[in-house]
């Protein structure tokens, strides 16, 4: 890889690290904005539904702010203590989010309980449906950008956000359906029923973003998909080589790790190995953003599939 390439790369890499950074801060600040939109809704209505919608709201406040500070930490370069890179710190913040989420809903639950003890009419339903509208429709739209540039850089604590966010946009959708029904009809009781569904809801979407989460601060491998595409990149530039085997793999947040056995004829240079492992660690870079490939290269003696085979160098 020339000098050009290699200054080009740095720069699409700054570009993209820049881009999810100033994506993440925005998002503290979206997260606010429709936070005290759905607080002056609850505050208009005195709707226990608006309430966990609100709270929701608090735990993506709090998140974003989470995501800022991992996504940080997750470029920085790797150093002594860390020489494989800080790439897991976004785990740790999409753990920290589902933990919140959990905790708004049993605050909800609480104040469902006190709604039950405590029953009153909504004030002004219509005016707090419009603002807490203007808000889910900045959710829909923020989620879905969030996702889609989380998806583009391999980020979980972005994709952690928007899909926390697009549930909040689902809560939101069904609480406004909910109530207007709960006003057309008068059967207040609708109220704290959709509460209810709100933080079980939400109780759900924490436990699949702690699930995803831990996979992933587990040394999860790619999907097969991917793992197939990286056995097609290697075959198709292992020319030289005799034999691929033992191809493992990891994600860590938005890097993957891959690492293999490359058989190759015991009177082989080792110059001549090199080129071969060059050729494959290039052609892996060039396909998969973010990886970091290690090569054990091996003498014919070592291989698994019986000599004179012609197929896809794989054992």
């Amino acid at each position: 890889m020339n000098a050009a390439t290699t200054m080009s790369t740095a720069q699409a890499k700054a570009a993209a690290r820049q881009k999810v950074a100033t994506l993440a801060f925005w998002s503290i600040v979206v997260a606010g904005v429709v936070l005290a939109l759905k607080v002056a809704a609850w505050y208009i209505t005195g709707s226990v539904a608006l309430f966990s919608d609100a709270a929701e709201s608090i735990v993506n406040v709090i998140a974003s702010a989470a995501a800022f500070w991992a996504i940080q930490v997750s470029y920085k370069p790797a150093d002594q203590d860390h020489p494989f890179g800080h790439h897991k710190a976004e785990y740790f913040s999409a753990v920290l989010e589902g933990v919140l989420i959990v905790v708004a809903a049993l605050l909800i639950l609480n104040e469902v309980w006190q709604s039950w003890q405590h029953p009153a009419p909504l004030e002004q339903p219509w005016k707090g449906l419009g603002v807490n509208g203007v808000a889910t429709v900045i959710n829909a739209i923020w989620a879905w950008t969030l996702i889609r540039a989380g998806q583009n850089a391999r980020s979980p604590a972005l994709i952690a956000d928007g899909r926390h966010i697009m549930t909040d946009v689902v809560t939101s959708v069904g609480v406004f359906g909910g109530l207007v029904g709960a006003v057309l009809t008068g059967w207040q009781i609708l109220d704290p029923a959709l509460a209810v569904i709100v933080a079980l809801n939400i109780l759900w979407q924490g436990w699949h973003v702690i699930g995803s989460s831990m996979s992933g601060l587990m040394d999860r491998a790619v999907d097969t998909q991917e793992h197939m595409q990286i056995r097609d990149i290697i075959s198709a530039n292992s020319k030289g080589a005799l034999e691929v085997h033992d191809l493992k793999t990891r994600i860590a947040g938005r890097a993957t790790f891959i690492e293999f056995h490359l058989v190759v004829d015991s009177d082989m240079t080792v110059g001549a190995s090199h080129v071969i492992c060059d050729r494959i660690e290039d052609a892996l870079k060039a396909e998969i953003p973010s990886v970091r490939v290690t090569i054990h290269v091996e003498p014919d003696d070592e291989a698994k599939l019986p000599k004179g085979t012609t197929a896809v160098p794989f054992a």
